[in-house]
Parts: C-alpha cells; sequence; structure tokens
C-alpha cells in the first residue's frame, strides 16, 4: 500500500490554513481514535471533548464507537461512527476518505489523533485539506523492528506532538527524529470531584463492601488494572506468598478483556501460593473512587514501564498509601517516601517488603501521608490542568492572535 508506506516522506508538506467557514473565533476541533469502549486514552479523549465544548468551539470526536459514546454526547461534543478500529491497509486507506469528507463537512481546523491506526489516516486526510495534525503520544508503542518503528512514528508527524509524561518525551527523543520546538508534554489530569475523599459517602463503601464480601476491619490491599501480564498481578501474588500473613484481603481489580487463559493461570498461581481465602479477582469496578477508599494499600506492579499511570495517580488523590514500580510515569507522579514506595519492577521480595511496611503505618503516619498526597496530585494532575494545557496547545497551532487565551 504505497500511499501508507513512509511516515516520514509520503505525504507532501502542507501548510496548514483555518477552515473557510470559520466563524469568529469558534473553530472545529476533530478528535480520532479507533473506539470508545474503555482505557486512558478513551478518558483523555471525553475529557479534551467536553472542555473543548466549553470554551464555546465546536467538538467532534470520530471513532468505531462504544460504550463511553454516551459521554461524548453528554459533554457537550458530538460523535461520528467511523470504522477506525482496524489496523488493515486497505481499511487505513478508505479512512483517508472519510475523514477527508468530514473534514469538509464539518469545516474541521484541527484533526487531533491519539492512535496510530486512525493516525495514518488523520494525517492524510488533514494535509490533503490543508489542516493543521496535532497528536498525542499515549504509550512507548515498542517496537522489535525497523517496520513497527516506522508505523509507530507516525505519532511524531503532529504539527505538535503531545507526551503525557515527561518519560514518554524522554522515549520519543531517543527513538524518533523530531523537532524539539513541535513537542509538549502535557501530563494526564484526573476528575478531582470524582477522586475526592470528602465526597465518598458512608453507603458507597458498605454496597461496595458487602459485594466482594469484605470482613470488617481486615486490611486490603489492591491492584487495580485489567488482567494482563505486564500488569504484574503475579508479582503481587508471589509477594503476598512471601509476606505470610493470612489476616489481610487482596482484590485484582480489572477484567481479563478476553484474556480467559490469563485468568486460569493467575487463579491456579493463587491456589499454588496457598492465597486463596486471601487473593480474590473481581472484574471492573465502576465506582473506584470508593473503591480506593476501601484499600489500606494500593498497588501498580507493572513489569513494563507505565506511560502516565493513572492508579498511581487516583490512589494518592485519595490519600490511599501507594506502591508502584520504580520506572515509567510513576517516576514523576509519586514522591519516595513522602506520598507512597517505589520497588524494582518484577522484584516480588521487595514489594513483599513495601507492603509490610505500608501495613505498619498508623492512624497519624497514614494521615500526614494523604496531607502530603492530595494537595500535590490537586496541584499537578487536575483534569482541567490537562485540558486547558491542550486547548492552548490548539491555539498555538491555529494563531494565537486569532485566539486569545481565556481570562
Amino acid at each position: 500500500m504505497s500511499e501508507l508506506a513512509d511516515p516520514i516522506t509520503a505525504a507532501p508538506a502542507v501548510e496548514p490554513r483555518p477552515s473557510a467557514d470559520r466563524q469568529g473565533d469558534r473553530p472545529t476541533i476533530l478528535q480520532v481514535l479507533p473506539a470508545l469502549e474503555t482505557g486512558g486514552v478513551e478518558r483523555g479523549t471525553i475529557d479534551v471533548a467536553g472542555a473543548i465544548a466549553a470554551e464555546g468551539w465546536r467538538s467532534i470526536v470520530a471513532s468505531a464507537g462504544g460504550r463511553m459514546v454516551h459521554e461524548i454526547a453528554r459533554g457537550g461534543a458530538e460523535h461520528v461512527v467511523l470504522p477506525l478500529a482496524g489496523r488493515n491497509p486497505l481499511n487505513l486507506r478508505a479512512n483517508i476518505g472519510r475523514l477527508a469528507d468530514l473534514i469538509a463537512a464539518e469545516s474541521v481546523d484541527i484533526v487531533h489523533a491519539r492512535s496510530r491506526g486512525p493516525a495514518w489516516s488523520a494525517h492524510f486526510a488533514a494535509r490533503r485539506a490543508g489542516r493543521a495534525f496535532v497528536t498525542t503520544f499515549h504509550g512507548t508503542y515498542n517496537f522489535t523492528n525497523g517496520v513497527k518503528r516506522r508505523y509507530n512514528a507516525i505519532m511524531t508527524r503532529g504539527d505538535r506532538v503531545i507526551a503525557i509524561s515527561h518519560f514518554i518525551a524522554d522515549h520519543i527523543r531517543q527513538h524518533y527524529a523530531i523537532n524539539e520546538e513541535r513537542l509538549r508534554v502535557i501530563p494526564r489530569g484526573i476528575d478531582l470531584d470524582a477522586f475526592d475523599p470528602a465526597r465518598i459517602g458512608a453507603g458507597r463503601l458498605v454496597q461496595l463492601s458487602q459485594r466482594w464480601r469484605l470482613p470488617d476491619g481486615m486490611p486490603v490491599v489492591m491492584l487495580p488494572g485489567r488482567l494482563t501480564r505486564w500488569k504484574g498481578q503475579s508479582v503481587l501474588i508471589d509477594a503476598l506468598a512471601i509476606l505470610g500473613r493470612k489476616d489481610i484481603r487482596c482484590l485484582l481489580v480489572g477484567a481479563d478483556q478476553g484474556r480467559q487463559g490469563f485468568r486460569r493461570a493467575l487463579e491456579e498461581r493463587i491456589v499454588g501460593r496457598g492465597l486463596a481465602e486471601v487473593v480474590h479477582i473481581v472484574d471492573n469496578c465502576r465506582d473506584m473512587p470508593a473503591a480506593y477508599m476501601l484499600a489500606d494499600v494500593v498497588v501498580s506492579a507493572s513489569l513494563d514501564p507505565e506511560a502516565f499511570g493513572r492508579v498511581v495517580v487516583e490512589a494518592q488523590a485519595m490519600g490511599r498509601p501507594t506502591i508502584a514500580t520504580d520506572h515509567g510515569g510513576a517516576r514523576e507522579t509519586l514522591l519516595p517516601g513522602e506520598t507512597g514506595l517505589l520497588v524494582p519492577p518484577g522484584d516480588a521480595g521487595a514489594l513483599a517488603e513495601a507492603l509490610a511496611t505500608a501495613f505498619a503505618l498508623g492512624p497519624t503516619e497514614r494521615e500526614a501521608l494523604a496531607a502530603r498526597s492530595i494537595p500535590r496530585i490537586r496541584a499537578g494532575f487536575a483534569k482541567e490542568t490537562m485540558c486547558r494545557r491542550t486547548l492552548d496547545v490548539y491555539r498555538e497551532v491555529l494563531g494565537a492572535a486569532a485566539l486569545p487565551a481565556t481570562p
């Protein structure tokens, strides 16, 4: 497929221009991603879509759809269904035309791509129309050969390239050729109205505790995350076996998303380590703020570096003692010894020691930890900050004189 063969040279350079139909200071922003089922990419898209609409601009999201689509309309944005979820080259080519038609019909000013497959199509569609193209680099997009690296490189072709952490920005610099002037670091943000311990009523805690059959007064360690090898559930199970305590409960909160073989392997590991009464796998939770409040310790045991690590931020926002692996985005969001602990990835012994330390914290120490972590997260990782800085990037692309910043 020659038109999509080369992320560096295939598309001619076109100077982005504003839409001819734009009225005053009301631009139209189109975000594209594969689908709106679940995940951090999807949540960030929804948050920014709402912020665009709240600014008085026109906000459109294109995806293959999913369970989170209703949140787009609720935020004042529009959703367009397009088959953007596949990586088939023929579909990528067809999506160029589909997106080009959408850009023309809706007078789109900026196309913002949030995933590699849709980014390929969006890149060519935006360039054909002479519209601005922005990308968000959401992960390390690991590669083992030149072909995969070239596929990933489309995410560096934006007029602005947003990295969701300094870790990701350094990864881009190391592996891809990019003009530093196009690179912006905007950490992901969380909804601090939702993740606020003062807003969690006792009824929500009781309901969730009863659903999970948690014994009264028993310490709880929680690892939120989909069931997949790199999230490190196996390491936590091994750490709990080393810890040797049977007077605690561990909750692995996350769906297997079809990885039934891995789920069975985890269940066998739990039984094999003698932890059948201690460790329980529960499916996705719809009330994570309350879930965090039930936890005495929250763990992120990822074997591979997290690009940002939303769990680490959410847990600290709720004032929970947090243990994370010492790599990736966690190094930017957690202060060792102040708001939590960092341990080497894959080191069950070190994780067991950290768990023992966290469980040994007294009420005064836990309150002091919360008093340090909550203000820090609120100051640096709010959804509103992420959205404001993203809109500032749009203003950069369109021209600051034409779009003055909001006071």
